[in-house]
Parts: C-alpha cells; sequence; structure tokens
C-alpha cells in the first residue's frame, strides 16, 4: 500500500516536471516568434528608410508606422532622427570619384536607431544602423 502511495507521487512529480519544461519551452518559443516579427517590421523600417531619407530633413522620424495591414496588423516601426556619428569622420572619400581640377566626392555619415514592435507577442527590437549618402562634393575649393 505504502510502495503503491510512493510511485503514485513519483508519477505525479514527474508528471508535473514535464508539464513545467514544456511550458518553459513554449514561452522561449512565443518570445522567439515575437523577436522575429519585431525585426521583420525593423527590416522593414530600415527599407522605407532607404526609400525616402533626405539629408537636407535630419529631424523627420517616423513613428509607429504598420508594417503590413492585411498580413501582419500588430508589428510596427519607428524610424529615429538621423545624426552624425560620435566616432569617426562624418564624410568619407569614395573611391573613383575624384575629378580632375581639385574636386573630391564622398559619401556623409549617418546614424538612425529603428525599433520594431509586435504587440501581439509584446517584444520590440531596435537596432541602430549607419547610413551613407552621397556622392557628395567634399574638396575645399571654393567657387
Amino acid at each position: 500500500m505504502v510502495a503503491a502511495i510512493m510511485a503514485c507521487l513519483i508519477l505525479l512529480a514527474i508528471g508535473m516536471l514535464v508539464i513545467h519544461l514544456s511550458t518553459g519551452d513554449l514561452r522561449s518559443s512565443v518570445q522567439t516568434v515575437g523577436d522575429k516579427k519585431a525585426l521583420a517590421a525593423v527590416e522593414t523600417g530600415i527599407h522605407r528608410l532607404m526609400q525616402s531619407f533626405d539629408p537636407e530633413n535630419l529631424s523627420a522620424t517616423t513613428s509607429s508606422t504598420q508594417v503590413d495591414s492585411s498580413n501582419d496588423p500588430n508589428s510596427y516601426y519607428a524610424i529615429g532622427a538621423a545624426v552624425a556619428p560620435t566616432s569617426g569622420p562624418s564624410i568619407i572619400p569614395m573611391a573613383g570619384f575624384a575629378i580632375g581640377g581639385g574636386q573630391q566626392w564622398g559619401q556623409a555619415r549617418f546614424n538612425v536607431d529603428i525599433t520594431g514592435t509586435n504587440t501581439t507577442y509584446n517584444s520590440t527590437v531596435t537596432v541602430g544602423i549607419g547610413l551613407g549618402f552621397g556622392p557628395v562634393e567634399i574638396s575645399l575649393m571654393h567657387r
């Protein structure tokens, strides 16, 4: 009788352990799916930034723009303001763009933070990207 009760308690403990481990796996899977959806929203934000970047208006930002209203209505991206880099040169010379007469051309560097959010999984991912705009004239020539 005592052995039967002990066997039942051992089986109950093993069952509780299995349930606890499987729900932990589900929680980590849900977080992974949410992070992937948020990262896909960041990728969409990067594409939109590449399409609409204006170096004359660096303070332009985008907040909570829906990625795709029909396929994924709960994913959003936000594009922060473009800022000059805190380290390294702000303009990089471009190879092959030196024109006779002393003109030099290069790329202006900017840093932008893009945040992707998925409200279904309550996940947020922020990615900082470096952006080059050019060619821009960098020679010291006065006209």
